[in-house]
């Protein structure tokens, strides 16, 4: 089968003299990037990260996209004032957006912002592992909280590839394991020079990734240099950092590879739907043979199902009262047959739904923690074959809360850990906002004991937002985060495709 060969495009954002739309302070800007489709509608491709207390902002965080020459790309560049720990920008400052076509974008210079593209043509990354110790204490009535900045020279100047993260009131930190692309960090050129800024205490060195780690430091208080075959250690501002190029594989890598998706999907049957055979219930199948859960599947399962051979997919309901004694079943197959409760293709998921849907009785309450360990079980079976030839998506399909919230956020952060990722689509009105909390966007979701999530598998989609667009756009958007979810997980795991695709 022939495969499409997709040029990857990364944009790098940066702004001046954004308006402060504060009081006491400084704005705290983030960037949205939307893509328009076909259906003339708008759908959310990638967020930056929130800059605190900052009118120049250069965000570290990048957008990769597919470049399609033959296709003209609307892209939109949304800032807002981020004052809140809550996904939805409608309760944010906005300061003003800027419309263009990708191929517009070279160096962009409207509303203030600055827009850089550029083609990816290098898979490699720098891994790096960095701490410091007995830094300098900086702030008057705490400790400092110190981060590290790494800058690209360009012609134009150095622009910034990578801010890592902040860590608080510490003057020995120990920053998580990192990674740069080659591209971001040198263009793929290994004598390029390479510009890492501690903002906090106002040093800097220059190095590069071939001449022996060549250092130059203001206020250098100890350097040193080790060369490795593909690693490389330096010292500066009493700062350790380890690196390591290595070649990364990319989500294509791994699907051409051999490694195949077990799409699975969990239907809420909770009361609060109301009654199937009534027009306001959300389960109510119209004339046209359509409602909320029957697009979701059909949107989201009409692109997975390319990506499992034997298009069989599990389909389990929650919340209802189940057949012949009618107890409340969190983890029953929409089929009835605890043995056997694939179905085939998109179509049989459908059919065993509307099969379904008149046998059981709503009820409730709203569990996700039974299903979301019932699938976890089969991951955990798949972990122990220590290859990259499985990964797992669970599709839960809801109106309303969670009622078991605390038992949910532990299975979830057990799963983190596993070869699945989890999508949520919410349908109806309801408040959503503990699904905002899973997707884990704005910080890392913790279990009740504390224990954080090891990577975001979680992904949730309201779709209100796309009840007048075209189907593709809700696939687009629920199936957004899954690529990147499923390369980290089998990144962590240092887990190779299970054939080897021939390196580019």
């Amino acid at each position: 089968m022939a495969t499409q060969c997709v040029t990857k495009v990364e944009l790098t954002i940066s702004c001046e003299n954004l308006l402060d739309m504060d009081v006491g302070s400084k704005s705290d800007p983030l960037c949205v990037l939307h893509m328009h489709t076909s259906g003339n509608q708008w759908f959310e491709v990638d967020r930056t990260e929130r800059v605190k207390n900052c009118l120049c902002p250069k965000f570290a965080k990048k957008f990769v996209i597919d470049y399609h020459f033959e296709v003209v790309q609307k892209l939109r560049f949304s800032l807002y004032d981020i004052d809140n720990k809550t996904i939805d920008l409608s309760d944010d400052d906005f300061l003003g957006e800027l419309e263009c076509t990708l191929g517009q974008v070279r160096q962009f210079a409207v509303y203030c912002s600055a827009i850089s593209a550029e083609e990816i043509k290098d898979n490699r990354v720098v891994n790096f592992e960095a701490e410091a110790r007995k830094l300098d204490k900086k702030d008057f009535f705490g400790k400092s909280d110190p981060y590290l900045e790494f800058y690209r020279q360009m012609e134009t100047g150095w622009q910034l590839a990578h801010r890592t993260e902040v860590v608080k009131n510490n003057l020995n930190p120990t920053w998580r394991p990192f990674r740069i692309p080659l591209q971001s960090l040198c263009g793929g050129d290994m004598e390029k020079p390479i510009k890492v800024e501690s903002p906090s205490f106002s040093k800097y060195i220059l190095f590069n990734m071939v001449s022996n780690m060549h250092l130059i430091c203001l206020l250098l208080i100890l350097t040193c240099s080790l060369v490795a075959i593909f690693g490389y250690l330096f010292i500066f501002l009493d700062c350790i950092m380890k690196t390591m190029v290595v070649k990364e594989y990319t989500f294509l890598d791994y699907i051409m590879g051999g490694c195949q998706l077990n799409f699975t999907v969990g239907v809420d049957f909770t009361g609060s739907n109301g009654d199937p055979r009534s027009p306001d219930s959300l389960h109510y199948i119209s004339p046209n043979g359509v409602n909320e859960y029957l697009s979701a599947i059909w949107s989201v399962g009409l692109v997975i199902q390319d990506y499992d051979s034997d298009k069989l997919f599990p389909a389990f309901g929650f919340g209802a009262q189940i057949p012949p004694h009618w107890q409340v079943s969190h983890e029953f197959p929409l089929n009835f047959n605890p043995s056997n409760p694939f179905c085939s293709g998109v179509e049989g998921l459908v059919e065993a739904y509307r099969m379904c849907l008149p046998q059981v009785k709503l009820y409730g309450p709203t569990n996700f923690a039974p299903i979301i360990r019932h699938m976890s079980q089969f991951a955990q079976q798949a972990l122990q074959q220590n290859t990259a030839s499985q990964y797992f998506v669970l599709l839960i399909i809801t109106d309303g809360v969670i009622t078991d919230m605390d038992h949910t956020r532990a299975a979830i952060v057990a799963a983190s850990h596993l070869p699945m990722s989890i999508i949520i689509v919410g349908v109806g009105g309801a408040d959503f906002t503990d699904m905002e909390i899973l997707d884990g966007d704005d910080g890392r979701l913790r279990s009740p004991s504390g224990e954080p999530a090891i990577r975001d598998i979680v992904q949730f989609v309201p779709y209100r937002k796309f009840q007048n667009a075209p189907r593709e756009a809700l696939a687009q958007c629920v199936l957004a985060e899954l690529p990147e979810q499923l390369v980290s997980y089998f990144r962590l795991k240092k887990l190779q495709p299970p054939s080897d695709p021939k390196p580019s």
